[in-house]
């Protein structure tokens, strides 16, 4: 049973006993109709609605998602709620979001114990509130928070809800004494129901403004803009009307590709750091962490494992080295102070305790786990592990946060192999969420099983990859870069391509990327891969010649854009720098459109992942998108490249790479996966099924 109903005298109690976070599933919500039922059959005076365990509703079943929808249906319910002819209370702790945040609305007055959390995420599955939280809002909290709070998807605390007029009371206590006691009082003053329904609406805004303004932020993403949409109906239209608008703009996004890929993306991070093959394998305790490289990257790692409650050895060249790196653990330190995500207390433990900063490795003979953070050049990674060797203890973790760099090479250079793992953090590593956990040809099972239950200490996505020059991401990367550069040297340019990008949903365009990360990082790589290229790869030359120059992006200044302070400009010497390099190659250029640019971009990287998936670089489908959202700021709504590419239509996409494949055979060699998979009429989606059995 999942809704359980009591009598406290003459108040009914309907309990939802669902685990783990009392889901509205069908039988939840047959289980609150049937006690509301049964309540006003029995001569109830009121009832209180609460959720044993740990949480009131946290939202619908994801069980349900995809599948016919039974009666009684989430809006109906939360009519027939609101219906009733004696009042209902909602006593509210854990999590009342989504739905569960609509039958709180449903009932007549809300009492919430201080720690509640509430709010509607349905924008980041590409939905809106579909049982009438865009018409009952409103009424309780005003147009402008309403919009707010169903547009950013972000819970908000018991407190702001309770200023908001979202709740009438916020109590600690257990929730059913606080609902019995509410109830009471409420009975003693002669409360009857208070439908939200029948509160009038709100004076209406510029929602013409406020839907510009949501649209700003969305970036392409349309479910928040539509969200607005339905709100605003509230204030046009009778509350029974509202609903039939809300409802038909609800259905109007699941129609959409982008709800797909939002959903995708929903689900794919629950299931990314799954590793069947690790089942039953016990990590190993990490509570101690070396770091070796005080850099921006080095220092944010530090900072991960401290806010995670690590202690940490970081280890510098120099004291100065060590004094600048502990400077810039401070600074990230204080950030996190200012944002409220530890108190000044855990700070000065953190700096003061947590923290060691040295120059001599034989610090770091203690730590469970290493990692060291130093420059991207294979040599120098060898003599940090041979050191490494020779002081960590039995048993210690050895890491490597490369790139790029073939981890099983630099293993060679220890008696323990099966101790070394790559683990690629994702600058600022303090504040991304993306790490490639990287398996090496004789990495032990309980190594890659606690870098996983590292990452999930992190608070990271971890993303298993095998090894190969860029891993999963960066080879993706280095794969469409290229792409970029040949289609600047035909004709496009930089700008163009940045701009088809981020109107796509990119937060920022391939070139800005690369200005804000230092054009440097690509340059020393290109330089490394040289020795080992192909006669017939097509390399440009004219981003070379901006690093020659000394012109790095954003650190320097000046890259494919002039940066001042926040503001940029295109920087007027790229241009000719393209143009000299085409004359040179004898390339008439041709005018590209937004349209092709954006198809031949994510063709390349389609392509590309399709090689990573089949060659078991990355596992599965999902782990590429992944690694794609959480890492490269692919935008969410379209659910990574190879769901992005299912939605498209894999034969068509394979008939545009042999297209391209005319003008260049090399580049544009099909994958072979992508090939099977068209010649066998199935989708990346379907691997993922299978690989989920």
């Amino acid at each position: 049973m999942t809704i359980h109903f009591e009598m406290h005298d003459d108040i009914a109690v309907l309990a939802a006993d669902n685990p783990p976070v009392n889901a509205l599933g069908w039988a939840v919500r047959q289980g609150l109709l049937d006690g509301i039922t049964r309540a006003q059959a029995e001569g109830a005076k009121a009832i209180v609605i609460y959720g044993r365990g740990r949480t009131w509703f946290a939202g619908a079943d994801i069980r349900e998602f995809g599948k016919p929808l039974q009666e009684p249906s989430l809006p109906g319910l939360c009519n027939l709620v609101e219906a009733c002819k004696i009042p209902v209370i909602a006593a509210m702790h854990g999590t009342a979001l989504g739905g569960g945040l609509e039958i709180a609305l449903g009932c007549h007055y809300r009492i919430a114990v201080p720690t509640a959390k509430m709010g509607f995420p349905e924008v980041h599955l590409g939905l809106l509130p579909g049982a009438g939280g865009t018409q009952r809002l409103p009424r309780v909290t005003g147009y402008e928070q309403a919009i707010s709070l169903i547009t950013s998807g972000r819970p908000i605390g018991a407190a702001k809800a309770l200023d908001l007029g979202l709740v009438d009371k916020v109590e600690a206590g257990e929730p059913l004494a606080l609902g019995l006691a509410y109830a009471r009082e409420l009975l003693a003053q002669g409360a009857g129901p208070r439908p939200v329904s029948q509160m009038p609406a709100p004076e209406a805004i510029d929602f013409d403004a406020a839907k510009a303004a949501v649209a700003k932020k969305a970036r392409g993403q349309l479910s928040p803009v539509v969200a607005v949409e339905a709100i605003e109906a509230s204030s046009k239209l009778a509350f029974a009307e509202g609903l039939a608008e809300e409802r038909r703009l609800f259905m109007s996004l699941m129609e959409t590709d982008q709800r797909q890929g939002m959903i995708h993306a929903f689900f794919s991070e629950r299931q990314v750091s799954k590793q069947p093959d690790l089942a039953g394998v016990s990590p190993r305790d990490i509570n101690s962490m070396g770091v070796i490289g005080g850099g921006t990257m080095g220092a944010g790692i530090a900072t991960a494992a401290l806010l995670a409650g690590l202690s940490v050895v970081l280890i510098e060249m120099t004291d100065d080295g060590a004094k600048a790196a502990k400077a810039r653990i401070a600074s990230n330190l204080a950030g996190a102070l200012k944002r409220g995500k530890i108190d000044q207390a855990k700070h000065d433990a953190i700096l003061n305790e947590a923290l060691t900063c040295a120059t001599d490795y034989a610090a770091l003979g203690e730590a469970d786990l290493i990692i060291e953070a130093v420059f991207e050049d294979m040599d120098v990674k060898k003599q940090v592990f041979a050191k490494l060797d020779a002081v960590a203890k039995p048993g210690a973790i050895l890491a490597s946060n490369t790139s790029y760099l073939n981890l099983d090479e630099i293993a060679t250079t220890t008696s323990r192999p099966a101790d070394v793992i790559g683990l690629h953090f994702f600058s600022p590593a303090h504040v991304m969420k993306l790490l490639e956990v990287v398996v090496g040809a004789q990495t032990a099972p309980e190594v890659i099983a606690s870098g996983f239950a590292l990452g999930k200490r992190l608070g990271k996505t971890s993303v298993r990859s095998g090894v190969c020059d860029g891993f999963i991401g960066n080879r993706m990367m280095f794969t469409y870069r290229t792409c970029a550069d040949h289609m600047v040297l035909d004709g496009a340019t930089p700008y163009q391509i940045d701009r088809v990008l981020e109107e796509f949903g990119f937060a920022m365009g391939l070139f800005a990327v690369g200005d804000l990360a230092g054009l440097d990082i690509g340059w020393a790589n290109r330089k490394r891969l040289a020795p080992l290229r192909d006669p017939q790869e097509r390399v440009p030359t004219y981003a070379d010649k901006l690093c020659e120059a000394g012109h790095y992006g954003q650190k320097t200044g000046r890259g494919y854009y002039i940066y001042e302070g926040r503001a940029k400009v295109e920087n007027p010497d790229v241009m000719p720098l393209v143009e000299a390099e085409r004359l040179e190659l004898g390339i008439t250029p041709r005018s590209f459109s937004d349209a092709e640019i954006l198809r031949r971009y994510m063709a390349a990287m389609v392509n590309e992942a399709a090689k990573i998936v089949g060659e078991g670089i990355a596992r599965r489908p999902l782990d590429v998108d992944m690694v794609s959202l959480m890492g490269y700021g692919f935008p969410r709504y379209n659910g990574g490249p190879l769901k992005w590419a299912d939605l498209q239509g894999l034969p068509a996409l394979l008939d545009d790479i042999k297209s391209y494949a005319k003008e260049d055979a090399f580049f544009w060699t099909p994958a072979p996966l992508l090939e099977q998979l068209v010649a066998q009429g199935r989708t990346f989606d379907d691997l993922n099924k299978e690989a989920a059995q």
